[in-house]
C-alpha cells in the first residue's frame, strides 16, 4: 500500500528543510501525466518523465476518499506516451486533466519526499512510506512532517485533478 500525506509548501524553504534532515537527492523529474476520466474512487493516468526519457502507465483505486493518503497502485512502463494515450481514448476513456510539474524526489530511510512545483497551483510535498501496516506508515510519515515544521493545517487533502479543475473555473469566471 502507497501511504502518502500531501502538504502545501513553499518550494525552496521546504527543499532547505528536507536536506537539513540528510535526506538522499534521488533526482529531478519533469512529469507530465493526464489524468483520465474514470469515477472516483479510481484513477488512471499516463505520466511522461521528459527529462529522464520515460512513460507510465498508472491505475490507483483509493482506500480512504476524502483524505486521499492511502492508495493501491500498479503501474507499468510504457514504450511511448502519445500511444498509450491513443490505446486508452481508442477504448473509450476521455482525457480529464494534464497536470505539469517538475518534482525533486529525496529518500530519507523507508521515507520518501516528493517535492512538486505544478503549474498554476504552486508547490507541495508528498511525505510517502510503502507499506501493508498504514498506521505505522503514517506515524513514520507524520514524526517527519513535523521535523519538517509541517501541521495538519498544511495538509492539502484534494487530488490534483480537483485543484487543476477548481483553478479553471476560476479562470472562466
Amino acid at each position: 500500500m502507497e501511504v502518502e500525506v500531501k502538504f502545501r509548501v513553499d518550494f525552496n524553504s521546504a527543499r532547505r528543510a528536507i536536506e537539513s534532515l540528510g535526506a538522499a537527492f534521488v533526482g529531478e523529474e519533469i512529469q507530465e501525466d493526464v489524468y483520465l476520466s474514470v469515477p472516483l474512487p479510481e484513477l488512471l493516468r499516463v505520466r511522461r518523465i521528459s527529462n529522464l526519457n520515460r512513460s507510465f502507465l498508472t491505475y490507483k483505486r483509493i482506500a480512504d476518499p476524502g483524505r486521499n493518503e492511502e492508495f493501491d497502485e500498479v503501474e507499468v512502463e510504457v514504450g511511448d506516451f502519445e500511444t498509450a494515450l491513443e490505446i486508452l481514448r481508442r477504448l473509450g476513456f476521455k482525457e480529464d486533466v494534464r497536470v505539469r510539474k517538475r518534482r525533486l524526489v529525496y529518500r530519507l530511510g523507508e521515507v520518501t519526499f516528493e517535492l512538486s512545483e505544478v503549474e498554476g497551483l504552486g508547490g507541495f510535498l508528498d511525505i510517502e512510506v510503502i507499506s501493508d501496516d498504514v498506521g505505522e506508515a503514517k506515524r513514520r510519515i507524520w514524526d517527519t512532517a513535523r521535523k519538517l515544521g509541517l501541521t495538519e493545517k498544511d495538509v492539502e487533502p484534494r487530488l490534483y485533478q480537483e485543484l487543476i479543475r477548481e483553478t479553471e473555473k476560476k479562470a472562466e469566471k
